[in-house]
């Protein structure tokens, strides 16, 4: 796009957005069991859009110069710790952009709390990739360790055999992503504070959605910092908190460690620096949005929603259990189900529901996990939880009577094999389009099954440089 040589008038700039807009997935009406997070509630979505745009450009870096940032803060942070925080004050917090730069602040807390040689991180091979993320950037090594088959959870044994004098940090997840179950905290932690090492919480999804599952009557084990050994524990807003998009809270059992999280600069002459999070720079929109969003709902609001949650989830375990050929994965804790076929192609499946107006998210077969379809159920879920069966009964029909993906000899071995580093932008674009993904400009959205199926067939390196290069692609000029 080239600079307009004069301003356009803002009727033109927002007729232009809803253009951009018209092929992406909706944000409302939970057709999308991924990525959006709806409470069916209006009035709550006004509240939040309202007060992000007055707080829009305020600016995080400073907040001496801004002190409603620190009011703000502290009233977000502080309900997180209430509820998460382990009781007698406890949960000393910082208010992020999201889940992956709280598990980054955690890890660069961890290791600079422990100050080791050659530090390692030590998780299940179901902890979110936010780690490994925070590990590459940080210089930390992971130390990935298989979970159950069967639960799909963690051992503690396994993860103690994993730990040594150079561990920084253990996790545990409440609940994993993938198949929406619960790690034995209370194991583990107790593992971790056997050997002197902290153990963190990867309650991203689970911090602001158990609590109100558990009042509901779901079984929920103790998973924050009331559990000892838990040191730190991350809770995104943006998810189950309902607000929009930039809010995490990364709570520490110690005020010590929270400081180590903090980064400050005098080293140069100019205005001094000091940052609780990544950012330097960053508006207070998703603070304000945040803030908005827990006044609006409250307690009761939450609790509402959470017993709706629990009955959609409860409604679409024992409508998939009815569906020939599908099987929930585990026992889910949360109200994320995650689901795998026998006899049906999942790939095939999920594209079978987007062209029906679903979206399901597809998961790739790892560590001895079958290729699975992902459910993230929500408030809103409840309202449409039998029209969505509807569509995974006849997805699952259509995807049966088509069968699964096959692809053309040797594509695997030939993808493989590739040295993806010696092939410009445009070769790759014309690999893509071989197994039917156009990615040029305006070219509309693929099927998916053959592209998933491929990359299922790939070992995980392999996938990532495959998914570096299709970005690469996609936001080339």
């Amino acid at each position: 796009m080239n600079l307009p040589p004069m301003g356009r008038p803002v009727a033109d700039l927002l007729a232009e957005v809803a253009r951009l807009k018209q092929h992406d997935l909706p944000v409302r009406g939970g057709q999308v069991t991924a990525y959006v997070y709806d409470t069916g509630r209006a009035e709550v979505n006004d509240a939040a859009t309202r007060a992000y745009l007055e707080m829009l450009e305020v600016n995080c870096l400073d907040p001496t110069a801004f002190p409603s940032v620190v009011e703000m803060e502290k009233q977000v942070v502080g309900a997180v710790a209430d509820l998460l925080g382990g009781g007698q004050g406890g949960g000393h917090g910082i208010f992020t952009s999201g889940g992956t730069e709280s598990i980054m602040l955690a890890v660069k807390a961890a290791r600079d709390l422990a100050a080791r040689p050659r530090p390692n991180l030590v998780l299940p091979v179901t902890a979110h990739p936010a780690f490994h993320k925070a590990a590459h950037y940080l210089g930390v090594e992971v130390r990935a360790v298989p979970v159950d088959l069967e639960t799909y959870k963690v051992r503690a044994g396994d993860m103690q055999e994993a730990i040594d004098g150079n561990t920084i940090l253990v996790v545990v997840s409440a609940p994993s992503y993938p198949q929406g179950v619960i790690d034995p905290v209370g194991e583990v932690a107790a593992v971790a504070a056997a050997a002197g090492v902290p153990c963190h919480v990867d309650a991203c999804v689970g911090g602001w959605l158990l609590p109100w599952l558990r009042e509901a009557g779901a079984a929920v084990p103790p998973f924050d910092l009331s559990v000892p050994g838990v040191t730190s524990i991350s809770c995104d807003l943006h998810k189950f908190g309902y607000a929009p998009k930039g809010a995490s809270v990364l709570l520490f059992a110690d005020p010590a460690a929270r400081r180590r999280a903090y980064f400050a600069s005098a080293a140069w002459p100019g205005y001094t620096i000091i940052n609780a999070t990544v950012q330097s720079s960053r508006s207070a929109g998703p603070l304000g949005g945040a803030w908005a969003t827990l006044q609006a709902l409250g307690r009761a609001g939450y609790a509402e929603l959470g017993r709706a949650t629990l009955e959609a989830t409860r409604r679409l375990r024992a409508g998939l259990a009815a569906i020939p050929g599908l099987r929930v994965l585990g026992e889910p804790e949360s109200s994320l189900v995650a689901f795998a076929g026998d006899g049906v192609d999942v790939f095939v499946l999920a594209d079978e529901a987007r062209a029906r107006g679903w979206f399901l998210q597809p998961q790739l077969s790892y560590a001895g996990i079958p290729a699975n379809l992902h459910i993230t159920v929500t408030g809103v879920t409840l309202a449409g939880v039998e029209a969505m069966l509807k569509v995974i009964a006849e997805s699952a029909q259509a995807a049966r009577e088509r069968g699964p993906v096959v692809l053309p000899e040797g594509l695997v071995e030939l993808v493989a094999g590739l040295d993806l580093e010696a092939i410009d932008d445009a070769a790759f674009a014309g690999l893509s389009s071989s197994v039917g993904v156009d990615l040029r400009p305006g070219a509309g959205q693929p099927e998916m099954a053959t592209v998933n199926t491929v990359l299922d067939s790939l070992p995980a390196p392999a996938r990532e440089a495959v998914l570096v290069r299709f970005l690469s692609v996609i936001y080339g000029r």
